[in-house]
């Protein structure tokens, strides 16, 4: 019960104050994830990404190939060879998982550091249009509708058509 009052105090709170902040200031809502995924940039960036991916994915597929023919090959003529030579085998084979799980996490990092160079500066020409037109049309907040985003109703101004007009899209 003592949580709930909690709760309801600090709605109510939160609804004067956004009621105070929307009586003083213009506020408009964009949909940030649409306007970057509908940017042309973006979609360059998202086949260059994919590119990459796919060679790492065919780089680690013929590794696991060779691995996996090999031991085969080693488990086949286990019999025949001497305990020895089969224990240099199992490091061998040992060795090569070890350089495959390398690879693949050598090659998630690099994807991950692609894909922050090739997005970055997407994201700041869509933020930069965003401010540029927000502020062309005197408002003084311009709050993300993504879904998810925390924003619940977005009826005020949407500034996407805006800003996709000044991005040339």
């Amino acid at each position: 019960m003592k949580k709930m009052k909690t709760i309801l105090v600090a709605l109510a709170i939160f609804a004067g104050a956004t009621s105070f902040v929307n009586a003083q200031s213009k506020i408009a809502h964009i949909n940030a994830q649409e306007l970057i995924e509908s940017m042309p940039d973006f979609k360059a960036a998202q086949t260059s990404i994919e590119k990459v991916q796919k060679t790492y994915d065919t780089e680690i597929k013929a590794m696991v190939k060779e691995l996996e023919a090999k031991a085969k090959l080693y488990d086949s003529e286990a019999e025949s060879k001497t305990d020895e030579e089969n224990a240099k085998r199992v490091s061998e084979i040992n060795g090569m998982q070890d350089n495959i799980q390398a690879y693949r996490q050598q090659a998630l990092q690099d994807l991950e550091k692609k894909k922050s160079d090739i997005f970055k500066p997407i994201l700041e020409k869509a933020q930069s249009a965003i401010q540029k037109v927000g502020r062309a049309q005197g408002y003084q907040y311009v709050l993300d509708s993504t879904m998810g985003s925390g924003i619940i109703l977005a009826d005020g101004k949407d500034l996407m058509a805006d800003v996709k007009k000044d991005l040339g899209i």
